[in-house]
């Protein structure tokens, strides 16, 4: 199937994405549904437009114009939402930060975007103020959002609202025109701009959202994954929006003892996490009864990416809620997933088919067509890709020729089209001159009932030959021991090929990751390369 354009989905030339997932809904006649559950807070669409107006006319008359970037460093709240849509509705462009971020990334992004204005939750506040003044030049604009005692003398959020109107007239903006930036998680190394257009969120919605998920006005969604991530923003807000449905959003740590309370309360519909996160629920049961388990019935659909979900994962989860997860592989730069499982079309351990309006091609490095079954560099086609990397021209060229884009994934499909994640680019893995894929070997472990999850990396032997070095968490209550590390090397060996046996076993308390949950896999080699491992 041929990719499908914003035009060939009836995006007119002009259009403002704020008021097509918020003025749109409430003309519609849906005003008074409830758009955002926030602790007892139901806020209606109503009351989301309402307040999108008053921020972007605030923003306004501040003096914010069309396509000046406005940094939104906030958890997951009301304010984020009113904040995003309000300054896409004047025509500036919004930029979401990770939360979890370090002082050095926010000085790189002030930077390199040059934003005029910062809207900063009152707990973040203080990285930000930690900064040298120099490095925060371009910055006109500091605004608190938060409830609490202030010594800061920056303008409120609250107030900020009070001084905008219910009314504000749209910027009249062509549908490809900058909408909003996502910086990556820089996991190797500087952050990077991805800036995207006016129609990427609504060619998302219409894809994925409608097409994959199904997604109406009855569903409730609720997403582990923050709103700052590419996978977050439609989770949490352009794909409920999109129907007129329901976002239940919570600012604090998604820990299994957070999230699982947080769904029997809000009851959503649709649960969208990444592997990690459903590893840690399986794990975790209710403090006064560790075996019993919490009620997700509210739940249609479970929702995966950030990572391949081993079907171990899947098929434990799926006997113990009755729950199907659809996994699936996106980006930043093409905003949300390309690839996916579908319900009723699930082949645990892959990525699924080719999302409907998306074409896929698997090239060797001679950028040839590679037969089905063989591993090949994954390149995507789509039009929710980002414009490009902002002040990144050679990277952009790297990265994007004409309409594709090269992920730097590693793919196989398989005749009925279903695709199979061999790892990035870089992390696959010779040994005795054949190629081992470390997601292969890790899908592997993650079936041993020991391991909650592991990270598979390439290690030099006393030869300095390249072999397998697992890196193993293990579920709480299970002991280390160099019995438990050789009966996991045989556990492989069991099942796959002797060669992608791990030589070595480490134990290890936790993975490093980065921001989206993704294995940071240059962390192992270098902690690989500093210690002597526990089990050979």
């Amino acid at each position: 199937m041929r990719a499908i354009t914003a035009e060939g989905l009836g995006i007119p030339q002009f259009f403002n994405a704020a008021t097509h997932f918020v003025d749109r809904i409430v003309a519609a006649g849906r005003g008074s549904h409830v758009a955002i559950e926030y602790g007892d807070e139901k806020i209606s669409y109503d009351d989301v437009l309402r307040n999108v107006n008053r921020c972007g006319s605030a923003l306004r008359a501040l003096g914010i114009r069309p396509e000046e970037r406005v940094l939104l460093l906030l958890v997951d709240s009301p304010e984020f939402v009113y904040s995003f849509f309000g300054a896409i509705k004047i025509g500036a462009v919004p930029i979401p930060l990770n939360t979890m971020w370090k002082a050095k990334d926010y000085r790189h992004v002030i930077r390199d975007s040059r934003a005029t204005a910062l809207i900063v939750s009152e707990e973040l506040l203080p990285v930000v103020e930690s900064l040298e003044a120099d490095d925060r030049t371009s910055l006109r604009h500091m605004i608190v959002a938060g409830g609490g005692a202030t010594t800061h003398p920056h303008t409120l959020f609250s107030i900020l609202l009070a001084r905008g109107d219910e009314a504000c007239e749209p910027e009249r903006v062509s549908r490809d025109a900058p909408a909003f930036w996502l910086y990556s998680s820089g996991s190797t190394g500087a952050p990077k701009g991805c800036v995207h257009l006016q129609h990427d969120m609504a060619v998302c919605a219409e894809l994925f959202g409608k097409g994959i998920l199904g997604i109406r006005e009855t569903d409730r969604c609720y997403s582990v994954a923050r709103l700052f991530f590419a996978y977050g923003l439609g989770n949490g807000l352009y794909f409920p929006f999109s129907v007129g449905a329901t976002t239940i959003l919570w600012p604090g740590a998604p820990t299994p003892a957070n999230v699982f309370p947080l769904i029997e309360r809000y009851r959503p519909t649709i649960f969208f996490s990444v592997p990690t996160s459903y590893a840690m629920l399986m794990a975790f049961g209710k403090p006064e009864d560790g075996r019993a388990d919490y009620d997700l019935s509210s739940v249609r659909l479970g929702v995966s990416a950030g990572e391949a979900l081993p079907a171990a994962i899947y098929e434990r989860f799926k006997q113990r809620y009755g729950i199907d997860i659809i996994d699936g592989i996106g980006s930043t730069e093409m905003l949300h997933m390309f690839i996916s499982n579908r319900p009723g079309a699930i082949r645990p351990g892959s990525s699924g088919q080719i999302v409907d309006g998306y074409e896929a091609r698997l090239l060797d490095d001679n950028r040839a067509p590679v037969a089905a079954g063989e591993i090949g560099n994954l390149w995507i086609n789509g039009d929710s890709t980002c414009a490009g990397y902002w002040n990144q021209h050679e990277k952009t060229k790297d990265t994007i020729e004409g309409h594709w884009i090269r992920t730097g994934d590693k793919y196989s499909v398989d005749d009925d089209g279903y695709y199979w994640y061999a790892g990035r680019s870089d992390d696959m893995l010779k040994v005795g001159g054949q190629w081992v894929s470390p997601v292969e070997v890790e899908n592997v472990l993650a079936g041993h009932q020991a391991v909650l999850e592991c990270g598979v990396i390439g290690r030099q032997d006393h030869d300095g030959l390249v072999k397998t070095m697992a890196f193993v968490v293990l579920r709480e209550g299970t002991r280390e021991s160099a019995e438990l590390a050789k009966e996991l090397q045989q556990f492989v060996r069991t099942n796959l090929a002797a060669y992608k046996r791990p030589q070595w076993v480490e134990f290890v308390s936790e993975l490093p990751k980065t921001a989206t949950g993704k294995i940071q896999r240059f962390k192992l080699r270098e902690l690989a390369n500093t210690t002597k491992p526990s089990t050979v």
